[in-house]
């Protein structure tokens, strides 16, 4: 794994694949992974998803992951949302927390069972208490749109803050227009244009159009405080 890890993807070819073909879970999982991303073989579909069900019928969660995106996404094999849900709860029922957060969506969308909110919101909220930045997001999406759960524009900040601990561009931009309508949070023009200004400096378009709004509204001092204070957030969490 140590060569994998190192990007000598030749040697730790020569070192899974027998490890594989014996059965060993876990060099399946790398397997698969290596022909999916292309890392040392040409990129396959078909192998990666090969080793990938083979880890995955053993249990391994992460392998029971990716074959749900597989089949949701259908790369290499027919899409089947009813196969992705299949797969995605197996690894959500081992506390997988991308499991989790995807089967959430699902139940969300409809997508392979019955669409439910509060059985989305359930997922979503194992997901994020294990730190899933996604799940953290759009458990506040909920909460503020009372989808599966009374509507709570408090909570709703509290999951996005959580989010844009972690750099999430949705939950920043979603937390500047709390604070831009003082909805969840009292209002402060100050703080909604650092949170659009962090929010587009780490790539959300839709956050520069809020910043050009809320700029509009503030002196040139709020402007200029709002910008240091950016800065010196986005100092605190470099990654």
């Amino acid at each position: 794994m140590a060569a994998y890890r190192r990007g000598d993807y030749a040697a730790a070819l020569k070192f899974l694949r027998p490890l594989a073909e014996q059965g060993d879970a876990l060099a399946q999982a790398f397997l698969g992974v290596m022909y999916a991303d292309g890392d040392g073989v040409p990129r396959d579909g078909g192998e990666a998803v090969k080793w990938y069900r083979k880890a995955a019928e053993q249990g391994h969660a992460d392998a029971q992951n990716e074959i749900g995106v597989i089949f949701h996404a259908g790369w290499s094999v027919p899409q089947n949302d009813a196969e992705a849900v299949k797969w995605f709860r197996k690894a959500a029922e081992q506390g997988h927390g991308d499991a989790q957060y995807n089967l959430g969506g699902m139940y969300l969308k409809g997508q392979g069972v019955p669409q439910d909110d509060a059985e989305a919101v359930k997922l979503y909220r194992k997901a994020a208490e294990q730190g899933d930045a996604d799940a953290q997001n759009e458990l506040g999406v909920m909460h503020a749109a009372g989808r599966g759960v009374p509507q709570d524009i408090a909570e709703a900040a509290n999951w996005f803050r959580k989010a844009t601990e972690q750099r999430h561009v949705g939950a920043q931009t979603n937390l500047g227009l709390m604070y831009y309508v003082g909805e969840g949070v009292p209002q402060d023009l100050v703080q909604a244009h650092m949170w659009f200004n962090i929010a587009d400096a780490l790539g959300d378009e839709s956050a520069q159009k809020e910043r050009g709004v809320t700029a509009s509204l503030l002196t040139r001092d709020q402007i200029f405080e709002a910008q240091r204070m950016a800065r010196e957030w986005m100092a605190k969490h470099q990654q």
